[in-house]
């Protein structure tokens, strides 16, 4: 796999989890705690696409 291809992978991975969060937030019984996590792999994958953005330069 091409590191354009993973870094677009990962930004389709970063959308999905966006879409997870801010579902989980409208749902009446989603804890703060699953929100948090959610939040914490959306960050995770922002900066593995930052980090790998950087390499390509």
């Amino acid at each position: 796999m091409s590191l354009s291809s993973h870094v677009e992978e990962l930004k389709r991975k970063h959308h999905a989890l966006s879409e997870q969060v801010e579902t989980a937030q409208r749902a009446p019984g989603a804890s703060d705690a699953e929100i948090a996590e959610l939040k914490k792999q959306k960050l995770r994958l922002k900066e593995e696409i930052e980090r790998l953005s950087a390499h390509a330069e």
